[in-house]
């Protein structure tokens, strides 16, 4: 009875204000970088097997896999398997999404930003070199890349880098 399961999407927050819905692609969804994933993400900081979401009538369960960088509902690691409630923050790597369930939240908002860590007190204001520059342009490089993301046969892909990232895996 395909109707009796809930309907849950994650909705990608974008930097730029703008957001995309992946809806979940049947009852056991694996996330990672890895071509057999069932959503995939192609960057370098998502683990092959990062996560795995389980859905079922009552309830939607995230599971890390043992990722390097881990798995994060609401900024709280993931330990195990974890419920995941309407409007709850999942980040995967540098990416944030909003879990959408049965439509809710109606209304995507980006998660309130945390209070700055306090300065240490021994460190020294340090001069800026050109590589903090460069750390920032890869910021907003990664911004242009996810605003290529897309969804071909319920995956997540990188138009260009994607094709790059095999050719780099193949060699």
């Amino acid at each position: 009875m395909k109707g009796s399961r809930m309907n849950a999407s994650l909705v990608l927050l974008k930097k730029n204000g703008a957001h995309k819905a992946f809806p979940l692609p049947s009852a056991v969804t694996v996330i990672g970088r890895r071509s057999d994933c069932d959503l995939r993400i192609p960057l370098p900081t998502v683990s092959r097997r990062h996560c795995q979401l389980s859905l079922n009538k009552s309830a939607l369960e995230v599971r890390d896999l043992e990722s390097r960088g881990g798995t994060f509902v609401n900024d709280k690691r993931v330990d195990g398997q974890t419920a995941v409630k309407a409007g709850d923050y999942l980040r995967i790597g540098p990416l944030i999404f909003v879990c959408q369930i049965d439509g809710k939240p109606e209304k995507i908002v980006p998660p309130k930003k945390a209070a700055p860590p306090a300065p240490k007190a021994a460190a020294k204001p340090k001069p800026q070199k050109p590589a903090a520059k460069a750390a920032d342009d890869s910021g907003s490089r990664l911004d242009e890349d996810l605003s290529d993301l897309d969804v071909s046969d319920s995956f997540i892909n990188l138009d260009e880098s994607d094709s790059d990232l095999e050719d780099l895996k193949n060699a």
